[in-house]
């Protein structure tokens, strides 16, 4: 029989596809102008951002991805639920797309909302590697608007993404501009007193850490759409319109608070899922996280989109306005916050603490692995570390029984701090609205409508977040990528991850190819997501409903610390083959 027959034969036999659409992608070496500085970077079709891709629920896609670069790519999808050999991860998912090679995406739309797209390779993405998805509904939206825009934000460095690498292996605080000076110890003693002041600064100087290690790498230019704040991205509008702002955060390393000042936003999407409606003034969006959000404009006037970083060291800025050339002030940057014990897990006695040994990013419990750890008598949901050594970190005395779903209880430090359970009590980080409104916490978000059947979950993995800023190192219960064992889930099962951070970053925990139900104490309402931001000295939880077979990725989404050890290889075995199989054999008397 001849190809041409065979070909005939299956496409008579198999259900007809509905292609969406076919797109092209080429992989480009390109000049990237953030207004600050031009450099040579990675984009798509000869620009970063790529162009924004459009999918229809419902349908299929192909995507033809070219690489013209000199090393090899990938494109992962990411947020797209998907066959894990479409997903695009290097050594888990694909071998890679090879230079001058060409890889044909193909896999079937199941979902709708805002997602994005990068590379998985190196340090493609924050070289410039990334795009936006924008997957529309089969039926109608549960709320209605005039227009929208995407807004991509980006932190757009000088500095290539090796460079950035190495610079941080070498010294942690490279890019750190926010170190305290002297004049800060003068101003502090003014206002806490000397001795005070000096107590303060002899502690973190023995646990050789800095009230400023909020953001590892400072120095960037904040980007929307491609363009820096004096490029001023402008979205238009008419008066009296409902515009909908799909922000997607496609930073290498930073968290952006997002406000417009003069406009309320509502917030009715979180990682391409819908929420019920939440009236906000602010938000935090932290690394690879997607939030939707509609604005109501009166008036015939021009607003800023102001998105500036967690630390306060930079910030994006664009403008919606009903013309072009119109424009509107530019806040300044506030001060910038300042860790506090509550962030290093606030209830430690310094008094019997030997510091010797104790690492600048967290707890370095370096030769543990996954498979190995004794949890029978460890507790993790709270900490004591009144007798603890952290030179040798001897968990057998550790108490954990008072830990909250949130973190630990700060309840020291809770005078005139308004509750965020997603925070330690008195952490340096927790958000507060500029004008002193409405802030988005993660406890405000409730599902649309429920994805899942709410049920027990078979099992819990806990994952530590730990890391050694020193050496910068990342790692999962001490253990880096290159170490650790696949954590290995069944398929069918319902498995709920616990996320203890013992680092004084905050994480952005993705899980590739199935989607993370983050417990905000909703019940079924608990809104699905694909990235679960988890703050230092808290502990998060999430459920995943362990239903796409094969080898996934799973990984903080800040680039440095995925490549520094933050990552876990996931092996889904199983599938619902297996099971009808074991079904069928079961009712045959026989074995599968």
């Amino acid at each position: 029989m001849t190809r041409r027959l065979i070909a005939v034969t299956l496409a008579l036999l198999l259900p007809a596809i509905g292609v969406a659409g076919e797109y092209d992608l080429t992989v480009d070496r390109v000049k990237i102008d953030t207004g600050d500085f031009v450099k040579e970077g990675i984009g798509y079709n000869g620009s970063s951002p790529g162009p924004t891709l459009r999918f229809k629920e419902g349908e299929d896609v192909v995507i033809n991805v070219t690489n013209n670069l000199k090393e090899t790519t990938s494109i992962h999808w990411h947020g797209l639920i998907l066959p894990f050999e479409q997903d695009g991860v290097p050594g888990i998912s694909f071998p890679g797309i090879q230079p001058g090679e060409t890889f044909t995406y193909r896999f079937p739309v199941v979902q709708a909302g805002t997602y994005w797209y990068h590379s998985h390779s190196g340090f493609q993405e924050p070289n410039g590697a990334y795009g936006a998805i924008i997957i529309e509904p089969e039926g109608r939206e549960p709320f209605r608007y005039d227009r929208e825009y995407v807004v991509q934000l980006t932190d757009k460095h000088p500095h290539s993404g090796d460079r950035i690498m190495r610079n941080l292996k070498s010294s942690p605080d490279y890019y750190n501009r926010q170190q305290q000076t002297v004049m800060d110890f003068f101003t502090e003693s003014r206002e806490q007193g000397f001795m005070a002041t000096l107590h303060d600064r002899r502690m973190w100087g023995q646990m050789r850490m800095m009230k400023a290690d909020i953001e590892d790498v400072q120095g960037f230019t904040g980007l929307i759409n491609g363009k820096g704040p004096e490029q001023n991205w402008t979205g238009l509008f008419k008066p009296g319109e409902r515009v909908r702002l799909r922000f997607i955060n496609s930073s290498a390393m930073s968290y952006f608070d997002i406000r417009i000042p003069g406009l309320k936003m509502t917030v009715v999407q979180a990682d391409g899922n819908n929420v019920q409606p939440v009236n906000v003034d602010e938000f935090r969006i932290g690394v690879a996280e997607t939030y939707d959000v509609i604005v109501h404009i009166r008036d015939e006037q021009a607003y800023t989109i102001f998105a500036e970083s967690m630390g306060r060291s930079g910030y994006a800025r664009g403008t919606l306005a009903p013309r072009e050339g119109m424009v509107a002030e530019v806040p300044e940057l506030r001060k910038a916050p300042m860790l506090t014990m509550a962030d290093m897990a606030g209830h430690m006695d310094h008094g019997d603490m030997d510091h010797g040994s104790m690492n600048h990013g967290g707890m370095d419990h370096g030769n543990m692995s996954d498979g190995a750890m004794d949890h029978s008598n460890m507790n993790h949901g709270s900490m004591n570390h009144g007798s603890m050594n952290h030179g040798s970190m001897d968990h057998g005395s550790m108490n954990h029984d008072s830990m909250s779903q949130g973190g630990m209880d700060h309840s020291a430090h809770r005078a005139g701090m308004p509750e965020d359970p997603f925070y330690a009590s008195g952490s340096g980080l927790l958000p507060t609205a500029s004008n002193g409104g409405k802030f988005l916490s993660y406890s405000d978000l409730r599902a649309q409508s429920p994805l899942y059947e709410e049920r027990e979950p078979t099992r819990e993995i806990e994952m530590r977040l730990t890391g050694n800023m020193e050496r910068y190192e990342w790692s999962i219960n001490g253990v880096k990528y290159e170490d650790a064992d696949p954590v290995v889930l069944q398929y069918g099962e319902r498995v709920r991850f616990k996320f203890v951070n013992e680092t004084m970053m905050t994480h952005p925990m993705h899980l590739h190819g199935m989607w993370s139900i983050l417990d905000v104490g909703a019940g079924k309402w608990n809104p699905i997501k694909h990235v679960i931001s988890v703050a230092p000295a808290t502990t998060v939880y999430m459920e995943t409903e362990v239903d796409a077979p094969g080898e996934w990725a799973f990984h903080c989404h800040l680039s440095y610390h995925a490549a520094a050890g933050m990552f876990r290889k996931i092996v889904v075995e199983g599938g619902p083959d297996e099971e009808v199989a074991s079904g069928d054999a079961q009712a045959k008397g026989g074995d599968a």
